[in-house]
Protein backbone atom coordinates (compact mmCIF):
# COMPACT_ATOMS: atom_id res chain seq x y z
CA UNK A 1 0.00 0.00 0.00
CA UNK A 2 1.36 3.13 -1.32
CA UNK A 3 2.04 5.77 1.97
CA UNK A 4 -0.49 8.68 2.20
CA UNK A 5 2.09 11.36 1.42
CA UNK A 6 5.03 9.61 -0.49
CA UNK A 7 7.52 11.82 -1.90
CA UNK A 8 5.88 14.77 -0.76
CA UNK A 9 8.01 17.18 0.88
CA UNK A 10 6.49 19.21 4.07
CA UNK A 11 8.23 22.02 6.04
CA UNK A 12 7.01 22.16 9.48
CA UNK A 13 7.56 25.27 11.81
CA UNK A 14 8.24 24.66 15.76
CA UNK A 15 8.78 21.33 14.27
CA UNK A 16 11.50 20.16 17.48
CA UNK A 17 8.72 19.81 20.12
CA UNK A 18 4.71 19.46 20.70
CA UNK A 19 2.66 19.17 17.79
CA UNK A 20 4.92 20.02 15.61
CA UNK A 21 7.36 17.22 16.64
CA UNK A 22 4.30 14.81 16.53
CA UNK A 23 3.58 16.44 13.13
CA UNK A 24 7.05 15.55 11.90
CA UNK A 25 6.95 12.42 12.65
CA UNK A 26 3.92 11.07 11.79
CA UNK A 27 4.21 12.74 7.83
CA UNK A 28 7.64 11.12 7.82
CA UNK A 29 5.90 7.54 8.81
CA UNK A 30 3.12 8.34 6.36
CA UNK A 31 6.03 8.68 3.24
CA UNK A 32 6.95 12.80 3.46
CA UNK A 33 10.13 14.34 3.31
CA UNK A 34 10.21 16.42 6.59
CA UNK A 35 12.01 19.37 6.84
CA UNK A 36 12.62 20.62 10.58
CA UNK A 37 12.66 23.88 11.48
CA UNK A 38 12.62 25.46 14.40
CA UNK A 39 15.10 28.10 16.49
CA UNK A 40 16.03 25.25 18.97
CA UNK A 41 19.36 23.53 16.34
CA UNK A 42 19.67 20.87 19.03
CA UNK A 43 16.49 19.10 19.51
CA UNK A 44 15.63 19.95 16.09
CA UNK A 45 18.54 18.41 14.63
CA UNK A 46 18.38 15.48 17.15
CA UNK A 47 14.49 14.27 15.56
CA UNK A 48 15.83 14.92 11.80
CA UNK A 49 18.67 12.72 12.68
CA UNK A 50 16.18 10.03 14.59
CA UNK A 51 13.81 9.83 11.13
CA UNK A 52 16.70 9.98 9.16
CA UNK A 53 17.49 10.58 5.42
CA UNK A 54 13.78 11.35 5.40
CA UNK A 55 13.81 14.41 7.33
CA UNK A 56 16.19 17.45 7.50
CA UNK A 57 16.46 20.43 10.24
CA UNK A 58 16.95 24.12 8.94
CA UNK A 59 17.55 26.54 11.45
CA UNK A 60 14.01 29.31 11.29
CA UNK A 61 13.39 31.75 13.16
CA UNK A 62 9.51 32.58 11.76
CA UNK A 63 9.16 36.31 12.63
CA UNK A 64 12.30 36.83 10.29
CA UNK A 65 11.73 37.71 6.77
CA UNK A 66 15.31 36.94 5.88
CA UNK A 67 15.19 34.00 7.96
CA UNK A 68 12.09 32.48 6.04
CA UNK A 69 13.85 33.42 2.30
CA UNK A 70 17.16 31.41 3.51
CA UNK A 71 15.14 28.31 5.09
CA UNK A 72 12.66 28.70 1.34
CA UNK A 73 16.21 28.68 -0.76
CA UNK A 74 17.24 26.03 1.71
CA UNK A 75 14.65 23.39 0.83
CA UNK A 76 14.47 24.12 -2.78
CA UNK A 77 18.73 23.74 -3.35
CA UNK A 78 17.84 20.18 -1.48
CA UNK A 79 14.60 19.02 -2.50
CA UNK A 80 13.52 20.84 -5.63
CA UNK A 81 10.13 21.72 -4.53
CA UNK A 82 8.02 22.22 -1.21
CA UNK A 83 4.51 20.12 -1.38
CA UNK A 84 2.94 21.17 2.57
CA UNK A 85 3.54 24.01 5.16
CA UNK A 86 2.78 23.60 8.11
CA UNK A 87 2.36 26.81 10.33
CA UNK A 88 2.66 25.64 13.91
CA UNK A 89 5.29 27.75 15.59
CA UNK A 90 3.78 29.98 18.45
CA UNK A 91 4.03 31.06 22.41
CA UNK A 92 1.54 31.88 24.64
CA UNK A 93 1.36 34.76 26.79
CA UNK A 94 -1.42 35.39 29.77
CA UNK A 95 -3.00 38.44 30.35
CA UNK A 96 -6.29 40.39 29.77
CA UNK A 97 -6.69 43.74 27.88
CA UNK A 98 -6.25 45.04 31.39
CA UNK A 99 -3.12 43.30 32.26
CA UNK A 100 -0.96 42.30 28.81
CA UNK A 101 1.43 45.09 28.19
CA UNK A 102 2.30 46.35 24.43
CA UNK A 103 5.41 44.61 24.47
CA UNK A 104 4.31 41.18 25.20
CA UNK A 105 0.92 41.80 22.29
CA UNK A 106 3.63 42.39 19.97
CA UNK A 107 6.03 39.71 20.60
CA UNK A 108 2.67 37.16 20.66
CA UNK A 109 1.89 38.58 17.38
CA UNK A 110 5.04 38.38 15.95
CA UNK A 111 5.65 35.29 16.72
CA UNK A 112 1.86 33.60 16.38
CA UNK A 113 1.06 35.88 13.64
CA UNK A 114 3.96 37.46 11.23
CA UNK A 115 5.08 34.58 11.34
CA UNK A 116 2.10 32.39 9.28
CA UNK A 117 2.12 35.80 6.85
CA UNK A 118 5.87 35.45 6.48
CA UNK A 119 5.91 31.60 5.81
CA UNK A 120 2.73 31.45 3.47
CA UNK A 121 4.37 34.47 1.37
CA UNK A 122 7.54 33.31 1.25
CA UNK A 123 6.82 29.34 0.41
CA UNK A 124 4.24 30.13 -2.14
CA UNK A 125 6.03 30.58 -5.27
CA UNK A 126 7.94 26.67 -4.37
CA UNK A 127 4.31 25.81 -3.74
CA UNK A 128 2.94 27.28 -6.93
CA UNK A 129 5.01 24.90 -8.65
CA UNK A 130 3.10 21.68 -8.34
CA UNK A 131 -0.24 22.86 -5.74
CA UNK A 132 0.06 21.68 -2.59
CA UNK A 133 -1.13 21.83 0.88
CA UNK A 134 -1.19 24.67 3.55
CA UNK A 135 -1.52 23.38 7.47
CA UNK A 136 -2.14 27.09 10.06
CA UNK A 137 -2.50 25.96 13.40
CA UNK A 138 -4.79 28.27 15.07
CA UNK A 139 -6.91 27.70 18.75
CA UNK A 140 -10.54 27.44 19.71
CA UNK A 141 -9.68 30.81 21.07
CA UNK A 142 -9.59 32.48 17.88
CA UNK A 143 -13.57 31.69 17.72
CA UNK A 144 -14.44 32.16 21.79
CA UNK A 145 -13.43 35.01 24.43
CA UNK A 146 -11.18 33.72 26.71
CA UNK A 147 -10.69 36.97 28.78
CA UNK A 148 -7.08 36.04 30.29
CA UNK A 149 -5.37 35.10 26.78
CA UNK A 150 -5.98 39.01 24.86
CA UNK A 151 -3.17 38.84 22.93
CA UNK A 152 -3.02 34.84 22.51
CA UNK A 153 -6.65 35.28 20.80
CA UNK A 154 -5.80 37.99 18.71
CA UNK A 155 -3.26 36.66 17.20
CA UNK A 156 -4.73 33.24 16.90
CA UNK A 157 -8.02 35.07 15.19
CA UNK A 158 -5.26 36.87 12.61
CA UNK A 159 -3.93 33.13 11.75
CA UNK A 160 -8.06 31.99 11.37
CA UNK A 161 -8.79 35.21 8.80
CA UNK A 162 -5.47 34.71 7.11
CA UNK A 163 -6.23 31.09 6.25
CA UNK A 164 -9.73 32.07 4.06
CA UNK A 165 -8.09 34.53 2.59
CA UNK A 166 -4.97 32.72 1.39
CA UNK A 167 -7.63 29.95 0.54
CA UNK A 168 -9.60 32.17 -1.61
CA UNK A 169 -6.62 33.82 -3.65
CA UNK A 170 -5.35 30.99 -4.22
CA UNK A 171 -8.38 28.90 -5.70
CA UNK A 172 -8.94 32.16 -7.51
CA UNK A 173 -5.66 32.28 -9.02
CA UNK A 174 -6.15 28.56 -9.71
CA UNK A 175 -2.83 27.87 -7.88
CA UNK A 176 -4.22 24.45 -6.34
CA UNK A 177 -3.01 25.10 -3.28
CA UNK A 178 -5.45 24.66 -0.09
CA UNK A 179 -5.15 26.54 2.68
CA UNK A 180 -7.00 25.27 5.86
CA UNK A 181 -6.73 25.91 10.08
CA UNK A 182 -6.79 23.67 12.64
CA UNK A 183 -8.00 24.64 15.88
CA UNK A 184 -7.19 22.95 19.07
CA UNK A 185 -8.14 23.35 22.55
CA UNK A 186 -5.99 21.73 24.90
CA UNK A 187 -3.15 20.29 24.49
CA UNK A 188 -0.32 18.24 26.43
CA UNK A 189 2.83 20.00 25.46
CA UNK A 190 5.03 22.20 27.22
CA UNK A 191 4.19 25.10 26.12
CA UNK A 192 0.54 24.54 27.40
CA UNK A 193 1.84 22.87 30.60
CA UNK A 194 3.42 26.58 31.91
CA UNK A 195 -0.37 27.79 31.43
CA UNK A 196 -1.79 25.55 34.18
CA UNK A 197 -1.28 26.90 37.56
CA UNK A 198 1.11 25.94 40.00
CA UNK A 199 0.65 22.19 41.03
CA UNK A 200 -1.84 21.22 38.63
CA UNK A 201 -0.42 18.40 35.99
CA UNK A 202 -2.75 18.60 32.80
CA UNK A 203 -2.11 14.95 32.20
CA UNK A 204 -4.69 14.05 34.32
CA UNK A 205 -7.13 16.31 32.62
CA UNK A 206 -6.77 14.05 29.66
CA UNK A 207 -9.77 13.05 27.01
CA UNK A 208 -8.34 9.19 27.81
CA UNK A 209 -9.13 9.82 31.62
CA UNK A 210 -12.44 10.83 30.82
CA UNK A 211 -13.83 12.47 27.90
CA UNK A 212 -15.47 15.35 29.42
CA UNK A 213 -12.00 16.11 29.85
CA UNK A 214 -10.15 18.82 27.27
CA UNK A 215 -6.56 17.95 27.09
CA UNK A 216 -5.45 16.13 24.01
CA UNK A 217 -2.35 14.70 22.98
CA UNK A 218 -0.19 16.28 20.29
CA UNK A 219 -0.50 12.94 18.06
CA UNK A 220 -4.19 14.07 18.21
CA UNK A 221 -3.79 17.20 16.51
CA UNK A 222 -0.86 16.00 14.40
CA UNK A 223 -3.31 13.35 12.69
CA UNK A 224 -5.84 16.09 11.69
CA UNK A 225 -2.49 17.85 10.24
CA UNK A 226 -1.50 14.63 8.34
CA UNK A 227 -5.13 14.79 6.95
CA UNK A 228 -5.25 18.03 5.59
CA UNK A 229 -1.78 17.57 4.45
CA UNK A 230 -2.79 14.71 2.27
CA UNK A 231 -4.79 14.12 -0.80
CA UNK A 232 -7.26 12.83 0.61
CA UNK A 233 -8.78 16.57 1.74
CA UNK A 234 -8.05 17.71 -1.75
CA UNK A 235 -11.81 19.18 -1.67
CA UNK A 236 -11.24 20.94 1.94
CA UNK A 237 -10.07 24.12 1.65
CA UNK A 238 -10.36 27.39 4.06
CA UNK A 239 -12.15 25.36 6.41
CA UNK A 240 -11.81 25.92 10.67
CA UNK A 241 -11.31 22.06 11.60
CA UNK A 242 -11.48 21.89 15.55
CA UNK A 243 -9.41 19.23 17.53
CA UNK A 244 -11.45 20.09 20.74
CA UNK A 245 -13.52 17.07 21.58
CA UNK A 246 -16.73 18.72 21.49
CA UNK A 247 -15.44 21.35 24.11
CA UNK A 248 -16.28 24.63 21.67
CA UNK A 249 -19.87 23.72 21.25
CA UNK A 250 -20.13 22.95 25.08
CA UNK A 251 -18.99 26.42 25.69
CA UNK A 252 -15.16 27.26 26.36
Amino acid sequence: MTARLQDKVALVTGGASGVGRAAVIQLAREGARVIVADIDREAGTALATEIGDAAMFVMLDVASQQAWQSAITEVEEHFGRLDVLVNNAGILRLGSIEEATLDEWRQVMSVNADSVFLGCQTALPLLKRQGGSIVNLSSVAALGGIDHYVAYSASKGAIAAMTRTIATHCRRQKYRIRCNSIHPDGILTPMSQRAYPPGVDPADYTIDADPMNRVCLPEDVAAAIVFLASDESRAINGIELRVDSGQFVMGI
